[in-house]
């Protein structure tokens, strides 16, 4: 959603509600920490009044943009609730964060924060212990700025390559999102704030987003998108879940009674609270209908959740006891943060040098090396003319667009409007963050001659590339919110201006800085690629250490890179032309196969697959053991066959379900070993990833017979295969 680091004149509010729960009667039971967040929540919100209730079940946007004057009380950011002074209730002071805490048009003067790399850099790295430290560093930041809310966890599946917002999320698989997103968010909670998890569901594209009807069978519902939501709410534990713009089998996501109510606190038995996205409500029944907080209220036509609640209830129209539950679910997951215990207030100490290293160290990790022709990377220290070009690598790396804007401290150290109209107009620009890759390559190569062409005429690129032994070519989409791409070439005439370098000097390596897929009309032509994404507070030094091999690349693609938008089931971007203001269908007849697994179901060859990464040393998989039963384990080992040392990630497909053919990541890892060095691995699948959905029964079912599995380096790479035998199973929804 929206866009959010601190002043002291919010604080006074927090202390004021501190203050009362410091000074509080000693029959505050809810202040017995012994008691579960259950019952603290039951015994604090049977104090409230109505109107108290209704206080917390909706909020203002706080940040000065479309006329909004920031509320009194907040810090300043993407929206506030105001705490409850009486009850030592404190108030919500929410901020986007998926990439680090953010300052939307610099509400908070000079307030910067720790950029980390974009949600697809961090799916790339396939790696947990990644994924959960960026969370922590998010949660830790954001405590100290004065923030106990945090927007995070954005896990919708990237079904089409175009979407505005696929770099703020993780790929196009379920297992791996899930797991990802869990981790994240699990970060943030860890550190005593509370996450969400977002957007709840099928957000697939930004293009007229409030319009967008997502039309999909149930069962491949549950065998995708929602299954990715539910792995990362079990691994996460998410405090809210933030529902979407877009209508859902005709119903808008947060007055979607089958998703909120039957299936998230349903089948799913969650205890958090659904916060609407800004400007996402549309009545007051939506309450009825599962959703517990109106948030920007601004944005809607009315304030929903405030006056004409409260008259609903008091009619009869709404029960008293659905406004109680509603109340009760943010209560409760403010205790379970710790938000009660363990108050957050602005003016911590940030260590921003150690909380860049964790960004710095999971973009290069996610950079995915892509084709490296007779060896040319890493490049040799003998280098002696090097040409950079392109790209404002002078200034810093890019970073995505919209609501996840994040700005280091200091601020930008250059920013490039590109103008335009539409909803996300003001934040229509590219900001590059001071981590410059011109610089990092001169400080890893002291003895060559590094030179910089800005790219803007392709005669003066071409000069710069013949007189250069190297040439390092940068190429960039920039990507964000409220817009999705028109199709997938770079834009701005990159592509000729890559072709023309590239022809000119064959050592000649692409490093793309993109929000996803992107088409490739001079591969033939180019050296080397490195798909470094939007890298971050450090992605200038990571980008320099895959280059010159003080890293070996481990990122593997989080999305298929296809190689024409005629493989994908919408070639036609859904909204496009609608008259304005109009519903439309988004028919998603893939259903439960999104991307790699749509591919390997009509048998189409992307440009580069699922999975896919190149290394600077070899991997082999050996000795597979696959066991039975009520789900698969599968064992196996890998071993470092090359020269140097590197991380890999094996990862384990499932291809044959009882006489089915399919193809669906049930396991992955990242392990890290030395020249000669041979690890066993073992994983337990996940038994819905082994199944099907019965959306009649509503639940999930394990057909008995053999199952197949791969193991290997990629999608389309599976160096080893076995199976088992698997039981009849049920299992719950």
């Amino acid at each position: 959603m929206t866009i959010r680091t601190f002043t002291l004149v919010s604080s006074l509010a927090i202390l004021v509600a501190t203050s009362a729960q410091a000074a509080g009667p000693s029959d505050q039971l809810w202040m017995n920490v012994k008691l579960s967040p259950d019952e603290r929540a039951a015994l604090l919100e049977k104090e409230l009044t109505l109107d108290e209730r209704i206080g917390l079940l909706h909020g203002p946007m706080s940040m000065p943009i479309f006329g909004i004057t920031k509320p009194e009380g907040a810090i300043g950011s993407a929206g506030y609730i105001p705490g409850i002074a009486r009850l030592g209730v404190p108030a919500l002071q929410e901020s986007d964060a998926s990439l680090g805490v953010t300052n939307p048009l610099g509400v908070r003067p000079g307030d910067g924060a720790t950029a980390l790399p974009s949600g697809l850099s961090l799916a790339a790295t396939f790696n947990t212990r990644l994924a959960y430290e960026g969370g922590a560093v998010v949660g830790r930041e954001a405590r100290a700025k004065g923030f106990n809310v945090q927007l995070a966890g954005g896990v919708n599946l990237a079904r089409d390559p175009r979407n505005g917002r696929n770099f703020e999320y993780l790929g196009e698989d379920p297992w791996l999102a899930g797991n990802l997103a869990g981790a994240s968010i699990k970060g943030i909670e860890d550190q005593g704030i509370v996450s969400t998890i977002k957007h709840f569901s099928l957000n697939g594209q930004e293009t007229s987003r409030h319009f967008a009807n997502s039309v999909i069978d149930e069962a491949a519902h549950r065998e995708s998108d929602l299954l990715a939501f539910q792995i990362a709410i079990e691994k996460g534990q998410p405090g809210s879940v933030m529902c979407a713009y877009n209508l859902v089998n005709g119903d808008y996501s947060c007055g979607n009674d089958h998703l909120l109510n039957t299936v998230l606190k349903g089948d799913w038995a969650y205890k958090g609270w659904v916060m609407s996205d800004w400007g996402a409500v549309h009545a007051t029944d939506y309450i009825a209908k599962g959703l517990d907080q109106q948030s920007g209220e601004q944005l809607d036509a009315k304030v929903w959740f405030g006056a004409p609640l409260k008259a609903a209830v008091e009619k009869g129209e709404i029960p008293a006891a659905r406004v109680s539950d509603a109340s009760r679910r943010i209560l409760r997951s403010m205790f379970a943060a710790g938000l009660f215990d363990k108050p957050v207030l602005p003016g911590g100490a940030i260590d921003y040098a150690a909380n860049a290293e964790v960004a710095g160290a999971a973009a290069a990790e996610g950079i995915v090396l892509l084709k490296n022709r007779d060896g040319l990377l890493p490049l040799a220290a003998t280098a002696k003319t090097i040409a950079v070009i392109g790209g404002h690598a002078d200034a810093g790396v890019l970073s995505g667009g919209g609501s996840s804007q994040v700005v280091p401290p200091g601020g930008a150290k250059r920013m490039v409007p590109l103008g335009g109209e539409g909803m996300m107009g003001p934040f229509r620009s590219e900001y590059f963050n001071g981590s410059s890759p011109l610089a990092a390559i001169r400080k890893a190569a002291p003895n060559a001659k590094v030179s910089f062409d800005d790219g803007r005429y392709i005669a003066a690129a071409v000069a710069a590339a013949k007189a250069a032994d190297i040439v390092v070519v940068f190429g960039n989409q920039w990507m964000g919110e409220g817009e999705d791409a028109a199709d997938l070439s770079l834009p701005n005439g990159q592509d000729a201006l890559i072709a023309a370098v590239a022809t000119a000097n064959p050592n000649t390596i692409v490093v793309l800085q993109t929000g996803g897929p992107v088409s490739m009309p001079w591969l033939g032509q180019a050296g080397a690629v490195v798909e470094a994404w939007y890298s971050g507070v450090k992605g200038g030094e990571a980008i320099a250490d895959v280059l010159f091999g003080a890293v070996n690349p481990s990122g593997r693609l989080p999305m298929t890179f296809p190689a024409s938008l005629a493989q994908y089931p919408r070639e036609a971007l859904p909204g496009r032309g609608v008259p304005e203001k109009t519903q439309f269908d988004v028919v998603y007849t893939e259903g439960a196969d999104v991307g790699y697994r749509r591919f390997a179901q009509t048998d189409l060859k992307p440009l580069f697959p699922f999975g896919y990464g190149l290394s600077y040393t070899q991997f082999a998989y050996s000795n597979l053991k696959v066991t039975g039963g009520d789900t698969l384990t599968v064992g196996f080992d890998v071993a470092n066959i090359g020269q140097r040392a590197g991380k890999d990630a094996p990862q384990v497909y499932l291809t044959d379900a009882a006489g089915k053919p399919v193809q669906r990541l049930i396991g992955f890892d990242k392990v890290d070993l030395k020249p000669g060095e041979t690890r066993r691995l073992t994983f337990t699948a996940d038994a819905r990833l082994l199944g099907r959905f019965d959306a009649k029964a509503r639940r999930w079912v394990i057909d008995a017979g053999r199952y197949q599995v791969g193991v290997g380096g990629a999608s389309n790479d599976l160096a080893l295969s076995g199976g088992a035998k698997l039981k009849a199973g049920i299992l719950k929804p």
